[in-house]
């Protein structure tokens, strides 16, 4: 049994309505939803949101799977690794150029984009077959917004769907050995000035392993990863607080990707 099953999964009103304000405030008002709520219920939220987003004529491109690395990995509990959906209209091609004025406090993480070539769905998918179910890798950014405050529970952090904003997306190339991933290391630099490198050592979890928890973690809800879905996987770097300037991205044995922020 997945976590979202053992909590539930029918969102409360109120805080469906909480996060959906602050989809166009940048803000959510963390007193109006529940206080306790769970990462289960949180999940439940967000799908709402999402089906109301769809309802005004966005796309869901993927998914992400949050927790996997660094300080927040099993920050929520050993193995729970909760999910955060990509929006078709915020999938942005490296090199493109953003305006940092639509975000509030915009931040950047170095991640692994993954595309899914077949189906994987249910409460037992394996790292092997998540794998086999990629057909392509690409480096990527992910744009990240603050749009809560530090009394958020991890609930509502799951519910404002992880500080999702956008992904910057390089070009997709065949899926890497095991050895290239293992051995990764990922830098970020502005304006040719390297600011963070991190190896995937002791840093990040396995990525299929991380598909597959996905998919069973989406499975509790009827849901499946699906062809054509983009999935970003965990952060290597990550910096906030960004100034304007050319951002670069490099990932070793896989490519780079980059982001004029204005």
């Amino acid at each position: 049994m997945t976590h979202a099953q053992q909590g539930g999964t029918d969102p409360s009103d109120d805080d469906v309505q909480a996060i959906w304000e602050g989809v166009s405030t940048h803000a959510v008002d963390v007193a109006q939803m529940t206080p306790d709520l769970s990462v289960a219920a949180g999940e439940a939220v967000q799908l709402a949101v999402l089906q109301r987003l769809v309802g005004q004529g966005a796309s869901r491109a993927g998914w992400k799977v949050g927790m996997t690395s660094g300080a927040g990995r099993d920050s929520l509990g050993a193995g729970v690794r909760p999910f955060g959906y990509l929006l078709g209209g915020r999938v942005l091609p490296s090199g493109d150029r953003l305006d940092a004025s639509q975000i509030r406090s915009v931040g950047l993480e170095t991640e692994l984009c993954f595309r899914i070539g077949t189906t994987l769905r249910g409460p037992l998918v394996t790292a092997s077959e998540a794998r086999a179910a990629v057909d392509g890798v690409a480096p990527a950014f992910e744009v990240n917004e603050e749009r809560l405050d530090a009394s958020a529970v991890a609930g509502v952090k799951v519910a404002d769907n992880l500080r999702q904003w956008a992904i910057v997306v390089g070009e997709f190339g065949p899926v890497p050995g095991q050895d290239v991933l293992d051995g990764l290391v990922s830098t970020i630099s502005r304006d040719g000035q390297e600011i963070q490198s991190r190896a995937a050592e002791g840093h990040i979890d396995d990525h299929f392993e991380s598909l597959a928890a996905l998919a069973r973690e989406l499975a509790a809800f009827d849901r499946a990863l699906e062809p054509g879905d983009v999935v970003i996987t965990g952060a290597f770097t990550r910096i906030g607080d960004l100034t304007p300037g050319r951002y670069v991205g490099t990932f070793s044995g896989v490519g780079e990707v980059s982001l004029d922020l204005a």
